[in-house]
């Protein structure tokens, strides 16, 4: 085994075993300093030397199906391993930065099934969303930052459904994050022309009950996927957003008019991942939920600030809720 397959093996188990969502690559002249999120948490794992980092990144490059030879531009790569009995996808991408280039690397272990009940922390909010899917035609928007947990919300609510009923489920993705069976699911490429839009209108001819949209980019998708949700179909989707209020702020930036919201749009469900602590130790996360839906969906697009109204619960009224009840430390809480 060479030493760039050496090293790379090595970090990889070490990136497993602590959990980490992603590895960063920060490098400088001398040295390349190496970080996990953990958590959400950006954590310093270690420091090599320049010269290994230039071994790292060219075998990553090559395996990923980069081009080593370029490093003027920003590429993306993919990568799958096996670790013990656990099956991961690994998602690279690098930046060039000071006559260098900057790697991350995104790890989706394929294997893991979190339950609904895993995936949230109050089990009041889970049975209200279990409730909104039990609408056939509409859409139903899950927001928040990067890494808030909303693609994996997405993928057991999919499953869920399909455990108890037998729907025509199309999923179109970039990239698809994890292959799960009994549903048809699109890998979006637009090198190829098969953008979100081309996507949507063959997955309309193709019967479907339920149509996943990974992220909502652009008012061409928006539109698309809003008029798909009219004619039948219940249609679920990503935006990223920093909280409920905002999606709909989102949503009108991107040409929407508050009619098109009021026909269209079932729920709004802003995700937040908090560290869950047990014994002074984090054991996991999960999520917390701002809800708009009803009349308090109603009053959101009619120019209402709901987040003075008492039924709304906002991130900081859960997040306090939370650290009552022992769920989370007081810097959670007191987080933004």
């Amino acid at each position: 085994m060479n030493p760039a397959t050496t090293l790379s093996q090595k970090l990889l188990l070490s990136a497993f075993e602590a959990q980490a969502s992603d590895i960063h690559f920060y490098p400088f002249e001398k040295h390349t300093d190496i970080y996990f999120r953990i958590h959400g948490k950006r954590i310093f794992h270690k420091q090599i030397l320049f010269s290994q980092y230039q071994l790292l990144l060219a075998y990553f490059k090559f395996t990923s199906g980069m081009d080593i030879g370029e490093i003027r531009k920003p590429q993306n790569g993919t990568i799958t391993f096996q670790s013990a009995a656990i099956h991961y996808d690994l998602r690279l991408s690098t930046l060039p930065v000071n006559h260098m280039e900057s790697l991350a690397i995104r790890i989706l272990p394929q294997d893991e099934n979190l339950s609904l009940e895993q995936l949230f922390l109050f089990p009041n909010q889970l049975n209200k969303l279990k409730n909104l899917l039990l609408n056939r035609a509409g859409i139903i928007l899950f927001t928040g930052p990067t890494g808030s947990g909303k693609t994996t919300t997405l993928y057991a609510l999919l499953q869920t459904i399909l455990q108890r009923d037998s729907y025509q489920t199309i999923t179109l993705e970039d990239p698809i994050e994890k292959e799960i069976t009994n549903i048809l699911q699109v890998q979006v490429n637009e090198k190829a022309g098969i953008t979100y839009q081309v996507g949507l209108k063959a997955a309309l001819r193709h019967d479907p009950d339920i149509i996943m949209v990974g992220e909502i980019r652009d008012r061409e998708t928006a539109r698309f996927a809003f008029e798909a949700s009219l004619t039948g179909h219940l249609v679920l989707s990503t935006l990223h957003a920093k909280n409920a209020n905002g999606t709909i702020h989102r949503l009108l930036e991107m040409g929407l008019s508050v009619t098109d919201l009021k026909q269209s749009l079932i729920s709004v469900a802003a995700l937040q991942l908090l560290p869950i602590e047990l014994n002074k130790t984090i054991s996991r996360r999960a999520a917390i939920l701002e809800f708009l839906e009803g009349d308090l969906l109603d009053c959101a697009l009619n120019g209402v600030n709901v987040e003075n109204m008492e039924q709304f619960q906002t991130f900081h009224h859960l997040r306090k809720k939370a650290f009552a009840y022992g769920f989370v430390s007081k810097k959670v809480f007191n987080a933004n």
